[in-house]
């Protein structure tokens, strides 16, 4: 195993020119900022459309394997808080191959990610000043999705514990604001806020597109999902991370679920799958169906802010994931160092390139991107799964039969093993299986998997390659 993987937390970190600067409370915020963002505020309504009330399917069935996902995610990183996380983690159990391959998709995925919400919060925000009073001015949606690319490279600029403490505030902000949506759609369903309760009518055509819609919403949730596992690669710069990521990762894994399907269970008992997919998001659609248009507006501003979150958080972790490949020769050496306050800057800026690129596109083709990007994504998070799953049966059955009882490590471990286990790769196999029902899903899986043997082949070709470099030359 490489030695730069392997080793105690302080050594990891020593080696990899980072610090342990970020809190377990920003760690928890960093997990929830990543997952709660386009995928939620954007992506349910897309969903609904896509699916009608049949999306909580989709929604339960995505809920439950996050949760195991998120345990084999704890397991891991507990015993290795490397900041490559499951990129190292394949790598370990699989070979270099593996880890590069993991680690370039995963960057991949993060990459279009930031672009999508940088677009998606733009979006809304101009969707906002277009009801302003007449002479506003309205900046073009391109124009602000640059300037928050910007502004969010800056504060990644940050030292770990300042970026770490922005990230908490602006995480709790939206994790406030869905916990009020949540009460309000509440009394709204309850008929208390303006007399008459919707009831559950909208439940009646269940699902009205079938299997096929459920498929066809079924890659929306499992992207919506994604972001979750920043908290594996923020253990690299966590404080105590073998009980830190432990913590994270129980608080993470069940306020994910009840903000998801807690809040789709509301849009779809109050509004139909056509205005669940407003261009303003679901959220504000049901707060102007409940008569607070005002409280609509401020739900459309909070998207904004939730999807900044998550943008940074993206950054983050996907800056993360690329200064841990360059660490293990697997992207450019140039991308191995790190700025006096640790940060790895040109990491960072690698990775918010194709935001701006995004946001280059938006002018030159309005109102496509954001559809393109979201499209580009859902599969991807497919793979990387898979590829933890696979790490943590293999990682633990090598410890297992490495150690005797009495010698077990005493990390945080995956319950009911190798049961539970193997019960998300069974809900992965049939979320494939269901996604290839539909055909613009089937497309997403098939083109996804070519990118991954695509990547594979040049990673055979990298490793190769590294591997003559370091072998030593003969007398």
């Amino acid at each position: 195993m490489n030695p730069i993987t392997t080793g105690s937390p302080e050594a990891i970190a020593a080696s990899t020119g980072t610090v342990r600067g970020l809190k377990p409370r920003q760690l928890t915020m960093m997990g929830l900022g990543g997952a709660i963002g386009a995928g939620l505020f954007l992506g349910s309504g897309k969903g609904v459309a896509a699916a009608g009330p049949a999306i909580l399917i989709s929604y339960i069935v995505a809920g439950a394997l996050v949760i195991l996902i998120m345990w084999m995610i704890g397991e891991l990183s507990a015993a290795n808080p490397a900041g490559g996380a499951f990129s190292t983690h394949a790598e370990n159990a699989f070979g270099p191959v593996a880890g590069y391959t993991v680690g370039w998709l995963y960057w991949v995925q993060l990459a279009v990610v930031v672009a999508a919400e940088a677009v998606g919060a733009a979006a809304i925000l101009t969707g906002v000043l277009q009801s302003a009073p007449a002479g506003t001015p309205i900046p073009p949606t391109w124009l602000l999705a640059a300037i928050f690319m910007a502004a969010l490279t800056a504060v990644n600029m940050f030292a770990v514990s300042k970026y770490g403490e922005f990230e908490f505030w602006f995480a709790f902000i939206k994790v406030a604001v869905i916990l009020a949506f949540l009460l309000v759609g509440v009394l709204l369903l309850l008929g208390v806020l303006n007399g008459t309760s919707p009831g559950l009518s909208n439940f009646t055509d269940f699902a009205p597109k079938g299997a096929a819609g459920v498929g066809a919403g079924l890659l929306m949730v499992i992207f919506a999902f994604g972001g979750t596992e920043i908290v594996a690669i923020a253990a690299g710069e966590t404080k105590n991370p073998e009980k830190s990521v432990a913590t994270a990762i129980r608080t993470v894994a069940w306020r994910i679920c009840v903000f998801y399907v807690g809040s789709v269970f509301i849009i779809v008992a109050v509004l139909s799958p056509e205005a669940a997919n407003a261009p303003e998001g679901p959220f504000a659609a049901l707060l102007n169906v409940a008569g607070m248009p005002a409280a609509g507006t401020v739900m459309a501003l909070v998207a904004v802010f939730a999807l900044l979150s998550a943008l940074n958080a993206n950054v983050y972790g996907a800056s993360r994931m690329l200064h841990s490949l360059s660490q293990r020769r697997h992207a450019p050496a140039r991308l191995r160092k790190t700025g006096t306050n640790c940060v790895p800057r040109a990491a960072v800026l690698w990775t918010v390139a194709f935001g701006f690129i995004a946001a280059m596109l938006e002018a030159i083709f309005p109102g496509k991107v954001l559809e393109t990007l979201l499209s580009i994504v859902g599969s991807t998070i497919i793979i990387i799964w898979a590829a933890i799953a696979a790490s943590q049966i293999t990682l633990r059955r090598r410890r297992d039969r490495a150690t005797t009882p009495s010698t077990a490590p005493t990390t945080y471990r995956m319950p009911l093993f190798p049961y539970l286990s193997y019960t998300a790769v069974g809900l992965l196999a049939l979320i494939i299986i269901v996604a290839m029902l539909d055909a613009g899903t089937r497309t997403q899986l098939l083109l996804t998997f070519t990118a991954t043997v695509l990547i594979a082949l040049s990673g055979i070709a990298v490793t190769r390659r590294t591997t003559k470099t370091l072998e030593p030359k003969e007398a």
